[in-house]
C-alpha cells in the first residue's frame, strides 16, 4: 500500500529552497578544482606539461584560489610557479617528473640573489627549481602521489641555468606539505627559506643530496616524515645569510621522523640496500638530522624528539658561522649503524659572514633518552667549542651508547685537532683519543645516567675532559679493561663525579692532567 502524502506549499518552498542551496555547494565545489587537464596537460610522459599546469595554477589565482587537482599520469615538467592560496593537489598514481634538458625541460633562470657572499649558490637561488614559490601565503602541495627530480642536478655554479631543487619556497607564510614523495630530489627535495607557520607531515623524501632544508624559518613542524639522503643531510635546520639578513630560525619541532643513508631509491622500493662504509670519513652514508652548517642568524626553540637514525651519520648541532644556537631540547632518538659521531655538539670559527662577526654560542642544550647501538669506533661523542667560544650550560642524561670497539691504547694518546676554521664535520678532527665521549672548551655541563659499552675491546678512555670548566658526572655505568684509564682529565676545574663504576667518588678543583682508572 503507497500512502501519498501531500505537504504544505511552504514545506514544498522550504524543500526547493534546500535543494538549490546543495546545487549551489555542487556547484561552488566543482569550479574551485581545477584540474590541470583541462587546462592543456596530458600526463602522457611525453608531452610538456609544466604550461598546462601553470594555466590551471593561475586561474586558480585569477578566481581567488582553490585546488589545482594533478590526477594520475605521468607529468613531464620544466618550472610550475606556485601562486597564493592554492593547494597544489598531485592524485595518487600522479608523477611529477622534471625533464631534462635533452627532452626540452624549461626552467626558470636563478634570479639575482639578495646576497650570495657567505652561502653557497643553491641557498641563494629558488627559481631554478622543479616547483617554486616566493612572497606567497596559504600554499600547500597535497596528495599521495610523487615529485621525481630526474632532470634536476646535484650541484650548480655560477652561471649555471639547470634546475637543482624540487620545491623551493622563498618568504612565504602558512604553508602546508603533506603526504607527498619526493624522489631524486636533485640538490634540495625541499629548501624553504624565509617560511613561517610552516608544516611538513607524513612526507617520503629518498634522495640524491640534501632531503629537507629549513634556512631562516619560523614556527615550523616536521612530523612522521621518512627521509633517505645517503649523499647528503636528510633533516638539516640552517639560518643563513641568503635573505640579506640576520634572521634567525626558531621555534621548530621536528617529531616523529625517520632518518637514513641506504641506497638512493631502496626506501621507495622497500629493499634498504646498502654501500658498505669507506675507511675514508668523506665517503659512507650521511643522512642524519643536522643544524648549523649555514649558521649565520641563529637557532633558538629547537625541539627534537621521537626520532629514529637508521644507518647514517649522528646528530649534529654546529654554529660556525657566528649564530647562536640557545633552547635546544633532544628527546627519544634511537640509533643504530651509526657512521661517525652519535652526538656532535660543535662551535667553529669557519666565519663565512660579514667582516667583524664573532664566533657563535651554543648553549642551553638539553639531549636525553638517546640509544645508539653499533655507532663507528673511530669518533667518540663530540662536544667541543673553541678556545675562544665555550659550549656553555649543555644537560646529557639517560643515554645508552654501544659502539663497535677496537681503539688501540696509541690512538688514547693522540691529540683531537681543533680545526677551527675548517667546515664542521666530526670527520675533520681524526679518531677521537676516547670512545665514549671527548669534551673540549666547555662551561657548565652535565652528565647523568649514561652507560658506555664496546662490542669488542676498546684501549681507550671512555670519556676525555680537556678544557672544562664546571662538570658533573653522576650514575656513569662504563666498563674499561684492567690498567688501563677510564676517564681522562685535561686542564679542568671543578669537576665532580659520584657513582662512576667502580670508582670512587671524587671532586676536582683544578688539575693539569688527572687519569681514573
Amino acid at each position: 500500500m503507497i500512502i501519498k502524502t501531500k505537504f504544505p506549499k511552504v514545506v514544498k518552498r522550504i524543500f526547493i529552497l534546500i535543494a538549490l542551496i546543495n546545487c549551489s555547494f555542487c556547484v561552488y565545489a566543482a569550479d574551485n578544482v581545477y584540474n590541470v587537464k583541462n587546462y592543456g596537460a596530458k600526463g602522457d610522459g611525453k608531452s610538456m606539461d609544466a604550461p598546462g599546469i601553470n594555466k590551471a595554477i593561475e586561474a586558480a589565482a585569477a578566481n581567488g584560489g582553490g585546488t589545482v587537482l594533478v590526477p594520475a599520469g605521468n607529468y613531464l615538467c620544466g618550472s610550475i610557479r606556485l601562486k597564493s592560496n592554492i593547494n597544489l593537489l598531485i592524485d595518487q598514481g600522479a608523477t611529477i617528473i622534471a625533464a631534462t634538458i635533452a627532452e626540452g625541460g624549461i626552467y626558470d633562470e636563478p634570479e639575482v640573489p639578495e646576497n650570495d657572499k657567505y652561502q653557497d649558490f643553491g641557498h641563494s637561488h629558488w627559481h631554478n627549481s622543479l616547483i617554486w614559490g616566493e612572497d606567497l601565503e596559504n600554499v600547500s602541495i597535497t596528495g599521495t602521489g610523487i615529485i621525481h627530480g630526474k632532470g634536476l642536478v646535484r650541484y650548480n655554479e655560477k652561471g649555471d641555468k639547470r634546475a637543482n631543487k624540487s620545491i623551493a619556497l622563498k618568504r612565504c607564510k602558512n604553508v602546508l606539505l603533506r603526504d607527498f614523495t619526493i624522489y631524486e630530489g636533485g640538490w634540495f627535495g625541499i629548501l624553504a627559506t624565509g617560511v613561517d607557520n610552516f608544516t611538513l607531515d607524513n612526507l617520503k623524501l629518498d634522495t640524491n643530496r640534501d632531503g629537507i632544508d629549513i634556512d631562516c624559518c619560523r614556527y615550523v613542524t616536521v612530523s612522521n616524515c621518512r627521509v633517505n639522503s645517503p649523499n647528503d643531510d636528510g633533516i638539516c635546520l640552517k639560518s643563513s645569510f641568503a635573505l640579506n639578513q640576520l634572521r634567525t630560525t626558531e621555534n621548530v619541532t621536528i617529531t616523529n621522523c625517520i632518518v637514513s643513508g641506504y641506497n638512493m631509491g631502496s626506501v621507495v622500493d622497500g629493499t634498504y640496500k646498502k654501500t658498505p662504509p669507506s675507511n675514508n670519513f668523506d665517503r659512507g652514508p650521511f643522512g642524519r638530522i643536522k643544524f648549523g652548517t649555514e649558521s649565520n642568524g641563529g637557532f633558538k626553540n629547537i625541539t627534537i624528539s621521537n626520532c629514529v637514525f637508521d644507518y647514517c651519520r649522528g646528530l649534529a648541532i654546529e654554529t660556525t658561522d657566528g649564530a647562536s644556537i640557545e633552547g635546544v631540547t633532544v628527546n627519544n632518538i634511537t640509533m643504530r649503524d651509526i657512521v661517525n659521531s652519535p652526538i656532535y655538539l660543535r662551535i667553529g670559527g669557519r666565519m663565512r659572514a660579514p667582516e667583524g662577526t664573532s664566533p657563535g654560542q651554543l648553549k642551553r642544550i638539553n639531549i636525553g633518552n638517546i640509544v645508539a647501538y653499533n655507532a663507528d669506533p673511530r669518533q667518540a661523542s663530540i662536544i667541543s667549542g673553541i678556545p675562544s667560544a665555550y659550549i656553555d650550560d649543555v644537560s646529557l642524561h639517560d643515554i645508552l651508547i654501544y659502539t663497535a670497539g677496537g681503539g688501540t691504547l696509541e690512538q688514547s694518546k693522540g691529540e683531537m685537532p681543533e680545526v677551527i676554521k675548517d667546515y664542521p664535520e666530526p670527520e675533520r678532527h681524526g679518531i677521537t683519543p676516547s670512545y665514549g665521549f671527548y669534551v673540549r672548551h666547555v662551561k657548565n655541563i652535565d652528565m647523568h645516567n649514561i652507560k658506555v659499552m664496546s662490542l669488542t675491546a676498546d684501549h681507550r678512555p671512555v670519556f676525555f675532559f680537556d678544557d672544562v670548566i664546571g662538570a658533573q658526572a653522576n650514575n656513569l655505568d662504563i666498563a674499561k679493561p684492567t690498567g688501563e684509564p677510564r676517564i681522562t682529565f685535561k686542564n679542568v676545574e671543578n669537576i665532580s663525579l659520584n657513582a662512576v663504576t667502580e670508582l670512587k667518588n671524587i671532586t676536582i678543583t683544578k688539575s693539569t692532567t688527572t687519569e681514573l682508572k
